[in-house]
């Protein structure tokens, strides 16, 4: 082999390592999706899209929340906010259809029929991924609902299952600029250590 070919072969020997590892992107990472510094609460840490900008959390449930961008013709931004409920979190299925069941179907049909529902490879961990769109009625109470309904609007989530109890990471907004978001709410969620 010639030193130009051995050379070739170590620098994508080396790529390949070093975008695997527990501090990295980890295996099956989307390379369009730049990820920050790794975030590390109460023992879970996870790297967020650089894209997503940190905020101070709205409510006292909520260990992190992210704002996204609103895309071009979009007047809201999307926001992603994290939560961990040690012990009392309830069912992964409960939690599930809770949140399907803050979207309403236009045609008037099941928000459960037109929701997606995944399992995401990862190393140690079991992560449900779930996306809904529809028109979003509002959260876990009346005090987090919006003002009234919106439509046209997207979900995005993931539940870490862990032996504290599991995290939820949950993302909402208008379609278009949740369409941008999900993707990095995967890659995300690749990236989870307990």
């Amino acid at each position: 082999m010639s030193k130009k070919w051995a050379l070739l072969a170590f620098l994508a020997f080396g790529a390949a390592c070093s975008s695997g590892g527990p501090g990295g992107a980890g295996a099956g990472s989307d390379p369009s999706v730049p990820l920050g510094e790794r975030v590390t609460l109460e023992g879970f840490s996870f790297q967020p899209p650089t894209r997503w900008k940190a905020e101070q959390p709205s409510s006292g449930m909520r260990l992190a929340q992210y704002r996204i961008e609103p895309v071009p013709g979009d007047s809201d931004p999307g926001e992603c906010a994290l939560f961990h409920f040690p012990g009392t979190g309830g069912p992964v299925q409960a939690n599930i259809d809770r949140w399907i069941g803050q979207f309403q179907q236009p045609d008037g049909s099941s928000s459960a029929e037109h929701a997606t529902i995944e399992k995401l490879p990862h190393d140690n961990l079991s992560i449900t991924y779930v996306d809904i769109s529809g028109t979003y009625m509002g959260g876990m109470s009346g005090m987090s609902a919006p003002a009234e309904p919106k439509e046209g609007y997207r979900m995005v989530a993931g539940v870490v299952e862990m032996s504290q109890g599991p995290w939820f990471m949950k993302c909402t907004g208008p379609s278009s600029t949740m369409d941008m978001a999900a993707p990095g709410l995967k890659a995300l969620l690749r990236t989870v250590r307990g």
